[in-house]
């Protein structure tokens, strides 16, 4: 399945030839479970440029993407031609390449914003995985601590928040997101993690983000208002037939 996204207004004509192939869903052409297909998707997305999208189903890997990008699987992209498959090297080369003024900047401002939340998933992947009942409880707080954590910095003010020249208290953080009121890489990165996590945890776990976590919930929120994130991001549905094998049940 290919889609055109053409986005605020960017003349195409002048833009690189991008396509991003990402991996399909259970069906063979929506959207599958990938927090790094939905990365990239995000960043292209966020940066403004007119890109193509692939959905490949990994059953029926077509010849002619075993031939383009042979032994790897989705996302990677064709850039002018060109084929790049680290995701990690794929972001840097588009923060460079696409860069101000045609194109947004995605960098941080606070390289905090960077680290925030990298150990969740980590942490959600043991939880999920373990089929032994008497070490579901540590493993869970496990989790939860790592979700607090991310629940403090989301909270806690950026300097920018804070007026210098104010007698008052500082007060918590409002932002939208991990940097400020926009989104960032470190959001492209975490965002698709922090949904899995949610989806997976209450669907396996009957375990729900604590809603005292306001920083964590605001987050979430202002995500899901955001174009850039919920049209890149596989159905729930999807997200649970993903995990339907990974997710052990707790038998004693």
């Amino acid at each position: 399945m290919a889609h055109s996204t053409p986005l605020n207004g960017v003349d195409g004509h002048k833009d690189p030839l991008i396509e991003l192939f990402v991996k399909a869903g259970s069906d063979g052409e929506s959207i599958g479970n990938c927090p790094f297909s939905q990365r990239l998707f995000m960043i292209l997305w966020l940066k403004g440029v007119v890109f193509n999208v692939t959905t490949v189903d990994l059953k029926r890997k077509p010849a002619d993407l075993q031939n383009l990008a042979p032994g790897t699987h989705p996302p990677f992209i064709t850039f002018n031609g060109e084929v790049k498959t680290d995701v990690n090297k794929i972001e840097e080369f588009l923060e460079d390449i696409l860069a101000p003024p045609k194109y947004l900047k995605l960098g941080t401002k606070h390289p905090e914003s960077n680290t925030a939340g990298n150990d969740i998933f980590a942490k959600f992947s043991a939880y999920i995985k373990n089929s032994k009942p008497e070490a579901n409880e540590a493993l869970e707080k496990s989790l939860l601590k790592t979700l607090q954590k991310l629940d403090e910095y989301l909270n806690t003010a950026l300097p920018e928040e804070i007026d210098a020249d104010s007698m008052e208290d500082i007060k918590a953080s409002s932002r939208k997101f991990l940097d400020g009121n926009e989104m960032t890489l470190a959001d492209c990165n975490l965002l698709p993690k922090l949904h899995i996590v949610k989806v997976v945890t209450k669907k396996y776990r009957n375990f729900d983000i604590p809603k005292y976590m306001t920083g964590i919930w605001r987050y979430l929120q202002n995500a899901y208002t955001r174009d850039e994130f919920t049209n890149t991001c596989p159905g729930d549905k999807e997200i649970e037939i993903a995990y339907a094998d990974v997710a052990k049940r707790l038998t004693k």
